[in-house]
Order: structure tokens, then sequence, then C-alpha cells
């Protein structure tokens, strides 16, 4: 068996981030796991939603064995926040995922679970009104297209229904833009095309993050109405997180009250290669800061909970090279680009409603605004943010160059305020996705054909003891927190079934 070396200054790191950990109750970036067992029933590799919820789920089903691996030193994968602005004046910004989409349905009596999950935790949240709280811009200035905002909805609203009549008649799936012009809806307009991309690119954090010609309009149809739709899911509901702790407190709070740190977790540590066969796993890492310890991990089970977009790189290694049937549904999934662009001024000079829509000639071009010194949410803060996805995400990535992209959007700004002196902003701030090497987009997306089977082959084991999860493995719920939620649980109650009884295991293919 492997024997770890530890240095005698990692012990001591170790012992302090345990001392000040359990004084605190939180999590500090000196924890590490102390004396890593070599050999394991399961490991959970990342983090996340899935992961943690995935370890919880094993404790649950009496399975206590495992060892979560993440290459951050706190739990939450894409939840991810942090302070922004001046000093004097900083406010709690989410890079990530900020809203939860769905409560309870009243007809189903459904729960989404990381609503529960926020509600245990004592999330402070308020509820947005994304639909009905717009003012409306083009490059003239103020302009109302409610009207065309509204036909918009109801055009997307058809497009759906359309796209499971479709599937009923065993008909092929096509992308949204072609069922569109099948209805005849052809955006002219630079108004029709910014409600366009309101409901389809950007779609209120519905995560599309995607151009309408590349994304599915039976999985889009089914992601919504699952999660929006009381009748077969949750509620049409969106709870914007405003509490100081970040949205990935919910996680973290968990993991704090359900895992042993010092045998159970491991922090730190970037997952470089997997090895699997019909008897298990051995995993590969690197310490992810400078000094850092590296180590070979072994398990009976491995879960991985990686992005689609980390997948389809080139970052984890797998020996042997995943199966083809593995390899067509892992790039069978697209994964998007969500950039906010955070902004802070001296004064707040913009609309008071939550969302400012803005039609430029250019598609995509900054469209969609969000207010956080909004009195329900940041009140004072005299920040916004701007949102784009897609490939115009992936430009201003590729730029990465706060100066040039702050000239971009304070044009567009004095565009929506052509009557205004606007001064620059007092903050800026670009979290990068796309090229992020643990995340490698922001969320995962659908296209055209949709094939059910390529979900199911997503989220299949390898070899009977190689599994996956995430809010990408997610039939219904891709792109969503509760997607990962759901799959991290399920994929852990089919580990534990395997390890608890042998005939619950799946094949080894």
């Amino acid at each position: 068996m492997l024997q770890l070396r530890i240095s005698a200054a990692t012990v001591f790191l170790s012992l302090l981030a345990s001392a000040v950990a359990n004084a605190t109750g939180y999590q500090t970036s000196f924890t590490l796991a102390g004396t890593t067992p070599n050999h394991t029933k399961v490991l959970i590799l990342g983090g996340g939603m899935a992961g943690v919820i995935a370890a919880r789920t094993l404790q649950i089903q009496g399975i206590n064995d495992f060892l979560i691996v993440e290459a951050n030193d706190k739990f939450g994968g894409r939840m991810i926040g942090e302070e922004f602005g001046v000093n004097g004046s900083k406010v709690f910004v989410e890079k990530g995922a900020n809203w939860i989409h769905g409560t309870k349905s009243n007809i189903t009596n459904r729960t989404n679970p990381v609503w529960e999950l926020a509600q245990k935790h004592k999330l402070q949240m308020n509820q947005s009104h994304l639909f009905e709280n717009i003012s409306y811009f083009n490059y003239n200035g103020s302009a109302n297209y409610s009207a065309t905002f509204k036909k918009s909805m109801t055009d997307f609203d058809k497009a759906r229904d359309l796209a499971e009549q479709r599937r009923k008649q065993n008909k092929t799936d096509m992308d949204l833009r072609s069922l569109y012009k099948t209805m005849g809806i052809v955006p002219k307009t630079a108004e029709e095309n910014a409600c366009e991309y309101y409901q389809i690119d950007y779609e209120c954090e519905f995560y599309y993050a995607q151009d309408p010609s590349r994304t599915s309009s039976l999985a889009s149809a089914w992601n919504y109405n699952y999660t929006f739709d009381p009748k077969v899911g949750y509620s049409d509901e969106d709870w914007l997180s405003v509490d100081k702790r970040g949205i990935a407190y919910i996680v973290q709070e968990e993991a704090r009250i359900s895992f042993d740190f010092s045998k159970q977790v491991l922090f730190n540590q970037i997952v470089t290669t997997i090895q699997y066969n019909d008897n298990g796993v051995t995993i590969q890492t690197t310490g992810s800061h400078h000094g850092t310890t590296g180590y070979t991990l072994t398990a009976d089970h491995a879960l991985v909970t990686f992005s689609a977009g980390v997948l389809q790189g080139t970052d984890v290694a797998f020996e042997p090279p995943l199966p083809d049937w593995k390899l067509e549904a892992i790039n069978s999934i697209e994964m998007g680009v969500y950039t906010k662009i955070f902004l802070q001024f001296k004064e707040k000079f913009w609309f008071d409603t939550e969302i400012g829509l803005y039609a430029d000639p250019q598609r995509g071009k900054y469209p969609v605004w969000q207010n956080l010194d909004h009195k329900d949410f940041f009140p004072g803060s005299k920040v916004i943010f701007a949102t784009v996805v897609g490939d115009y995400a992936k430009y201003l990535e590729q730029l990465h160059n706060h100066t040039l992209v702050q000239r971009e959007v304070m044009e567009v700004l004095q565009r929506m305020y052509p009557n205004k002196k606007l001064d620059d902003p007092i903050a800026i701030f670009l979290p990068i996705w796309g090229r992020a090497p643990l995340f490698r987009g922001s969320y995962s997306n659908w296209g055209a054909p949709f094939v059910p089977k390529s979900s199911d082959d997503l989220r299949a084991p390898v070899k009977g003891h190689l599994w996956f999860a995430g809010e990408g493995t997610s039939l219904y719920y891709s792109g969503f927190m509760h997607g990962a939620y759901l799959e991290g649980e399920d994929a852990a109650k089919k580990i534990a079934a395997c390890i608890n009884n042998s005939t619950q295991c799946p094949p080894p293919t």
C-alpha cells in the first residue's frame, strides 16, 4: 500500500486548520486532510452541489468510507461569489449561480430540494420579478416595446408546446431557431432580437446561454416545464440570494454539519488522471497551491462530478480512454458561457426596475442589465451588472481587458442615457468561466437534434466502477442547481445499492 508522506509543516498547518475550523465552525484556506487513507470505498471527485449531496446521501445509506476530492479550499463548485466594490461600499456578488428557480408546486406538492436546503440553512433571499419589472431601451435611449416583449413570451410558450407535440409524433428534434421559422417567427428589428435574446439566450438565468440555432427545442421545453410549470415541476418563481455569506453557504454548511473533514475531505487537490478497470479506480492528483502535496488514491468506486466542459477537454486524462459511446455523449452537449460584468459608480443614475433591456443593432451586445441597487436587493450599493452569453461572452474572455470592456459597456450605457454625462465606474469586475480550467464554461446546454439516450449515456457508469453526476447529466434539469442536487443524490443511491448488494451493480460496460 502507498505510504503517504506529510511534512512536519503540513501536519502543523493541518492541525492549525482543524483547530480554527472547530473554533469557528467554518472552513479555512488551511484545511487539509491530515492522514488521507490509501483506499476508500468511494472517491467523490468535485465538491460542488452534486458532490456534497452525493456524499451526504452515502452517509444516509450507511456508507461513511468515502473521500471528497476538491480542487479549491472550500466547497461550492460553480457557486462562487466574492466581495466587490471600493472600500467602504463593498457588496457580495455571485460570479456564478445566484437564483433558486422554482420552489414548491401546490398541484403536485413537489418541492425543489435546493429551495429546501436554502430554507434549512436560512439563506437570505428575495423574490425577483424578471418578466414584469423591466425598463426598455434601444440605441436612441428609453423606448417602450413592452408589447414586443409580451409577444416574445407568447412565442416561446408556443414553441415549447410545439416541441412537445413533435416529440409525441416521433418527429426529429429541431433547434429553436428552425422551430421558430416553421411558426413564421423571424425577428427583424433590434427590439425583436433583444426580446428573443432575453427569452432564449438569457432567459432570466434559466440557463441556455446559447444562440437559438444551438439550442434543442425539445430539451429546452423539458428544461423549462419540469422547473417552472407547477403541473409537472415546481413553480414559476425566481429567488435571488442576497446573503453576504454567498449562495454556496448552503452547500458549505451542509458539508460542515455532515462530514469529518479530517477523514472524508481532501481540499486543494486537482485530479489529473483517472485510471479504471473491472476492479476499481485509481486517481492521481496534484496540489492546487505551490508546495501542496499530490496523492495517488484508490477506491472501489469513483463518482466524477466535473462539468461537461472539463470532460470534453484534456485537463483530466482517463486511462484507458473512455469508450466511444461515452465520448459521443460527452461531446453531444455544449457548455454555455454566461458572463456578468459588474460595475459600481459613485452615484446611481439608472432605472429603478429590476431589469433593463437594451436593443442594439448588434444582437447580443450587452442587452441585459440588472439593478443590484434595487430596494429588494442591495439598496445603496450603486452596483449594476450586464450579462452576455454565448459567442459574445467568449469574445469578452478572449479580450480579457477591463479597460476595453469598460469602454464598450460605457458606450452602451451612454446610448441608453443620451441626455446624461456619465462618469466612469469606480470599480469593474469580469469573472472568467470559459477559460477557467476547473469549469470550462458556466453550465450545459443541449443542441439539436437532442436524443434522450445521449443524456442516459452521459450519466451511465463505465466498467461498473466509474460513475458520473452533475447538472449536465440531468435529463430534465440540466443547467440548474437542483439538477446537480438530484443527480448527485441518485448516483449515490445507486453506488450504495451496488456496495450493499452486488446484484445491484451495473454491468461492466
